[in-house]
């Protein structure tokens, strides 16, 4: 029977090229890893060509490039085979829009207002610019509206099919409004063509819409029919010439008939300034939607469930819940759709509560909040606390020294974020500011008291507010705020009285009032419903200026350890204390025990053991600064003068050797020039995207080629063979120095993900050691062959550390874990979370807990921060000798009990306390299971 609960997932990343069928061979492998569950990338249909599929187009169909239903329905029954259920990624967020794919967008820009999908997509008809007025923003263009115009690249086409004209411009469809091919079609003057262009007159008539666009289906058929003689061809022709804006008077009338639609065509940079519709960050190929309409809901949810329904997923990942107008609406709505759906289920499909779990990045102290009904996150906060645990507290003090000295960039990463927030704002995110403002310059102005602070004014005010807020968003609805909002926003507006003008601080007070202070009692439903939206606009902007600034844009500037740059990181959060993971696990089983917990996910920015290798820095600052000192000095002449600074300057060369340091594959040697070259392809990559994404001296708007390019040519220098410095070998043989510790570092981060509160998530391929970079590095192909080959071996996981460079050994304590877990599943999903005492010495070096539950229990042991203690060999393991008179302390109720290893086979006597060496004898983390 497929478990009630996922036990364990593992995430696949479908697309054309790994399809569903691709997976079904596959599914007795994780079979045997002890996975219950894949967990699988959003599978409805997506722009073609997509390779991640969260640009949706039709959310009513399965995907035909990834295989269709047909493919879908043979995966999951080769997982029914094997009692292992599906988890769906679902994007309700936003669709592709753009394009000529979308036939819900399409259908907005040929009808505006009046198409059935205008309420769908977040947009605002009555903008400040009159322009706008009832139009949308279509800036698609790659160049300015007038310069496209006259080069002749859009141009008016025509479907003889559906006897609809259209504007062609590269990848872009732009339909023609019914009413306006009356004048299109009269512009030749055939007498052919006028009682046709009669028909498109009377579509322009008022009147019911079902009526409306029956009429034009009518008229679209007549011209279809029309065109499919000879005559009609010839007059077709004819138009489409009329039309050609090679000609002055084509470009003129082209221009007319362009400036008659339901959009407004522009430049693609016009975004930044003017759009008047929600996208998904500053990506304007994603339009946002409206999931708060009971409409859209229905229509994007409906496949969704059906799938649900018929028990072929059981349960949803939600992308990008923070992008909504009421997360905390959207969730339950879901929640009770999915129940509904329970009891209509077949037979051998679990009955119980489908997995409900959300995308969600949390700050430094913020909880998940607790009446959402989801089962918690996907993970990213557990990302971030592993992370900090193996990181080492005595490095934050001279690795920030070192950081700020060598480039002279801010210390501290919270002044980083501040000066990005102020730039993405400016920059980026523009046009969602002025709308934002806009709103609120609306609910001034229905008060006297108010209607003199300026748009100017509040534009300001909102943005220093949005520079100081200390989370993603807030979560005000219909009814208020919540305390925990309010505390949230006294904190950005302290922060803000702090930095903005004097003159402006009384309008924080009014934004205070305005976002989901309380209402006067007095005040109109309409009045109410006016700060509701203006509330929600800032909403929707908090959360796209936290990501922009800080994920792709701070993590890309300041590198005084990029371990720490992680997606759900805060990179000024530099550790994790024993306690503080211990309270964090006991929480996360108290209130979200089905959370999802992860190291790995498609949205990483480097892969988990390059991410943990890194982490050894943190235990080695000295030597760090050392190679640095010694590698900017013989790399110095290497640089080259752009634009008046070095190319590259201090702060992309100290990442760089980092990424390098970091993605070093252990099996590289450095003489090895075909292997060098790949990994020089992969970093190019990676430095081209980090240049980009750091907006500093180059970006994705306007690349500056010239750092680009020099930068490009410092990687391939400074890795070229034969160099008098080696340096080549120098990078590698500093790779490989924590090459050890990273390793462990690896297996203790496994081992704690198998066997804490939560269902482990395991990202495709991550059962190997993965040193990847940010995607789509880590988004390549997974040599499956190797790892199914590897588990069929069945050995054990202390006999192949002895060749821990292979990364099986990290694959066989995956499944051990993962296996133990799916043949205790109770202790595992409802034991209770006991921290373990450590005395000794090296107490330090270890973190020790218990999962008890019905009268078993287990043990679970990592060692950690353990550069110092390893010895010679060059292996994972620390020397039983250097543990001294470490041991953990076990719970009175195991008194002189038997504990098995589940990675080695061997018995522990347990008494009081078992001795660091004997837990860590031959593997460097322990899972003990004790004899009921």
């Amino acid at each position: 029977m497929i478990p009630e609960t996922p036990r364990a997932t593992a995430r696949l990343q479908f697309h054309k090229d790994f399809t569903l069928d691709h997976a079904v061979p596959l599914v007795p492998y994780y079979k045997a890893l002890g996975i219950s569950h894949l967990y699988a990338s959003p599978l409805l249909k997506a722009r073609p060509g997509s390779t991640h599929g969260y640009d949706i187009v039709d959310p009513t169909v399965i995907n035909p490039e990834l295989g269709g239903e047909e493919a879908l329905n043979r995966l999951v029954e080769a997982l029914h085979a094997e009692d292992m259920g599906l988890i769906l990624d679902i994007v309700p967020n936003h669709m592709g829009v753009g394009g000529a794919d979308n036939r819900w967008w399409l259908d907005v820009l040929e009808w505006g207002r009046q198409s059935p999908y205008a309420a769908f997509f977040d947009i605002d008809w009555n903008p400040s610019d009159n322009t706008l007025h009832n139009k949308l923003l279509a800036p698609f263009l790659g160049a300015p509206y007038g310069t496209v115009l006259d080069s002749g690249d859009l141009t008016l086409k025509f479907e003889p099919e559906t006897g609809k004209f259209f504007a062609h411009y590269f990848e872009h469809r732009f339909p023609i409004a019914p009413p306006t091919y009356d004048n299109v079609l009269r512009v030749t003057g055939e007498d052919s063509l006028s009682g046709l262009a009669q028909l498109f007159a009377g579509v322009g008539t008022p009147g019911r819409q079902e009526a409306v666009r029956a009429a034009a289906d009518l008229a679209w058929g007549a011209l279809a029919r029309h065109a499919a003689t000879p005559e009609g061809q010839r007059s077709i022709e004819a138009v489409l010439a009329a039309f050609d804006p090679k000609t002055p008077a084509g470009h003129e009338r082209l221009h007319r008939l362009f400036e008659a639609q339901n959009y407004r065509l522009a430049w693609w940079r016009a975004a930044t300034d003017e759009i008047n519709w929600r996208r998904f960050f500053d990506v304007t190929s994603l339009g946002g939607l409206r999931q708060e309409v009971p409409e859209v809901f229905d229509a994007t949810h409906a496949l969704i469930l059906k799938l649900y329904r018929e028990g072929k997923i059981d349960g949803v990942r939600v992308d990008h819940v923070d992008g909504m107008a009421d997360p905390r609406a959207y969730c339950r709505k879901l929640r009770r759709r999915l129940r509904n759906e329970t009891p209509h289920r077949p037979d051998g499909a679990p009955k119980g509560e489908p997995l409900l779990v959300i995308e969600k990045i949390l700050a430094p102290r913020e909880h998940l909040r607790g009446d959402w009904m989801v089962d918690g996150t996907t993970g990213y906060n557990f990302m971030d606390q592993v992370a900090g645990l193996l990181h080492d507290p005595a490095g934050e003090k001279p690795l920030t020294e070192l950081w700020h000295d060598l480039t002279g960039r801010p210390a501290h990463f919270e002044d980083e974020a501040h000066e990005a927030r102020r730039q993405i704002l400016r920059e980026n995110l523009a046009s969602e500011l002025n709308g934002t403002a806009i709103a609120l310059h609306r609910v001034g102005a229905r008060d006297l008291a108010t209607r003199d602070f300026t748009l100017t004014a509040l534009r300001r005010a909102v943005a220093e507010v949005l520079v100081h807020f200390p989370v993603y968003r807030l979560y005000v609805n219909s009814a208020g705020r919540s305390e925990e909002d309010r505390r949230i926003l006294d904190r950005a507006l302290s922060g803000a009285r702090r930095t903005i003008g004097r003159a402006q601080r009384p309008l924080l007070d009014l934004l205070d009032s305005w976002l989901g202070g309380e209402l006067p009692r007095s005040l109109p439903i309409d009045q109410r419903r006016e700060r509701w939206r203006a509330a929600v606009r800032f909403q929707q902007l908090s959360a796209p200026v936290a990501a922009k600034s800080v994920e792709d844009t701070s993590f890309y500037r300041y590198g005084r350890l990029i371990s720490r740059n992680e997606v759900g990181s805060e990179p000024s959060h530099f550790t994790e204390s024993p306690a503080a993971f211990h309270a964090a696990c006991r929480e996360r089983q108290k209130h979200f025990p089905r959370e999802m917990i992860t190291t790995a996910t498609h949205d990483h920015k480097r892969g988990e053991d390059n991410r943990i290798r890194l982490a050894v820095i943190s235990e080695l600052p000295e030597e760090w600064a050392a190679a640095l000192a010694r590698w900017t000095r013989l790399n110095n002449s290497l640089k080259r003068e752009v634009e008046g600074g070095p190319a590259p300057d201090a702060t992309d060369e100290l990442m760089l050797y980092q990424t390098l340091v970091g993605a070093w594959p252990l099996d590289l040697d450095p003489s090895d020039e075909k292997g060098v070259e790949a990994l020089i392809t992969r970093v190019a990559a990676w430095q081209e995207k980090a240049l980009r994404e750091g907006k500093r001296r180059s970006e994705w708007a306007v690349p500056n080629e010239a750092y680009e390019s020099a930068c490009q040519e410092f990687l391939r220098n400074i890795l070229a063979p034969g160099r008098a410095s080696r340096m080549r070998e120098e990078i590698a043989g500093f790779a490989m120095r924590l090459s050890p510790a990273g390793a462990l570092n690896g297996l203790a981060q496994t081992i704690l993900r198998c066997t804490t509160p939560g269902i482990p998530d395991l990202y495709q391929g991550t059962e190997f050691w993965d040193f990847s970079l940010v995607d789509p590095d880590n988004r390549r192909p997974v040599d499956f062959e190797a790892r199914q080959a590897a588990e069929r071996e069945h050995a054990e996981p202390a006999a192949l550390l002895a060749h821990w460079r292979d990364g099986r050994v990290k694959q066989a304590i995956v499944s051990r874990a993962l296996n133990l877990r799916a043949r205790l599943p109770a202790l595992f999903g409802e034991g209770e979370y006991i921290p373990l005492e450590v005395t000794g010495a090296q107490a330090e070096h270890v973190l020790a807990f218990a999962r008890r539950h019905d009268g078993q229990t287990v043990v679970v042991a990592v060692t950690r921060l353990a550069a110092g203690l390893l010895g010679p060999a060059e292996t994972p393991l620390v020397p039983a000798d250097r543990w001294g008179d470490t041991a953990v302390q076990l719970p009175d109720e195991l008194g002189a009990s038997s504990l098995s290893s589940t990675l080695g086979g061997e018995t522990v006597e347990a008494g009081p306390a078992i001795p660091a060496a004997t837990l860590f004898a031959t593997l460097p983390v322990a899972l003990l299971e004790a004899a009921r």
